[in-house]
């Protein structure tokens, strides 16, 4: 068990964090919230919305309030696998192959408009991102350690996009949407950038290894069984709904918990209620389901598991 000072501490790490990147992204409080969730819960999050909305500032907020590495893939369609990985390539004077390590190999790794490159090097993030190693050419390579991916994708309508296949759209925690900012933030946002961006001017708030131990903390907040029932009730419910032809995985089961116990500690509580999951529901498990209906995509998943919280009893704790 972890002091409850040192506890105490942690929780103030993980909401300087949270207010840092606000000082950024402004106007979007449950979206930073929702992000540093996906960071202490372990998992990886997909951005999904129109150009110029702040998914690529959100991302560098969130590696500038950390101390570690921080790297940036720009997805294309001619970009190759390798690119990604890194390759082997032939030292002349030691006459030997030495592997140079591609931009995966970072604390946080920014995959910028996912959706544009192909299926096939797309494929090349789901080692990494589901064991936390790269394999090239028969070799295993081990990745730092908090290794956090966002990627962002612009919606299906945009020319030049491939849709994400569900087996990688199940390696991500969670699934945001920015959408426009208001008038007033709008207005906040462009006085804030009229001499410098702010991004510029951000610093770190906490070191990778308290990054870790934040992640191990969060794995200790308590969770009812009544509440443990709630959540996989909700998530059987998407493997029956009359409008889903493909329900939630059992990865989506253990992100919704595990996201709910990141929610409650950034919140100060060690225990999770049923609206920590009420709250997580739709981003953790829209983009697990497919709905008859693919051409809404994301909105018509959101709108199913909406429907399905208003109609899942909600327990009494």
């Amino acid at each position: 068990m972890i002091p409850a000072e040192r506890m105490e501490k942690m929780g103030d790490g993980a909401r300087a964090l949270t207010d840092n990147v606000r000082l950024v992204i402004r106007g979007k409080d449950d979206q930073v919230e929702l992000a540093v969730v996906a960071l202490l819960s372990g998992g990886h999050l997909l951005i999904e919305d129109v150009p110029g909305v702040g998914k690529t500032m959100l991302a560098r907020s969130l590696a500038r309030s950390l101390s570690g590495d921080y790297r940036r893939i720009q997805f294309t369609p001619d970009l190759l696998p390798s690119d990604i990985t890194g390759t082997n390539i032939f030292n002349q004077k030691s006459a030997e192959f030495e592997f140079r390590p591609g931009p995966i190999f970072a604390n946080i790794v920014l995959a910028d408009e996912i959706n544009r490159a192909t299926p096939r090097t797309q494929s090349s993030l789901l080692e990494a991102m589901d064991e936390g190693q790269a394999t090239v050419d028969g070799t295993t390579y081990p990745l730092p350690r908090p290794f956090f991916v966002i990627a962002t994708q612009n919606p299906l309508e945009y020319h030049g996009t491939y849709p994400l296949p569900e087996g990688q759209l199940d390696r991500f925690c969670m699934s945001v949407t920015l959408d426009y900012p208001s008038q007033e933030h709008e207005k906040e946002i462009v006085e804030s950038q009229l001499v410098e961006h702010p991004v510029n001017s951000l610093h770190s708030v906490l070191e990778a290894e308290e990054l870790l131990e934040l992640q191990s903390a969060c794995r200790l907040v308590m969770v009812d069984p009544d509440i443990l029932s709630y959540a996989l009730t909700l998530v059987r419910e998407t493997r029956e709904d009359e409008n889903l032809s493909m329900g939630a995985s059992p990865r989506g089961a253990i992100f919704l918990v595990r996201t709910a116990q990141a929610r409650a500690f950034l919140r100060e509580r060690d225990f999770i209620t049923p609206d920590d999951v009420k709250a997580l529901a739709v981003p953790v498990l829209s983009h697990r389901v497919v709905p008859h209906s693919r051409s809404q995509g994301f909105n018509e998943s959101r709108s199913v598991i909406s429907r399905l919280l208003s109609r899942v009893p909600v327990p009494v704790i």
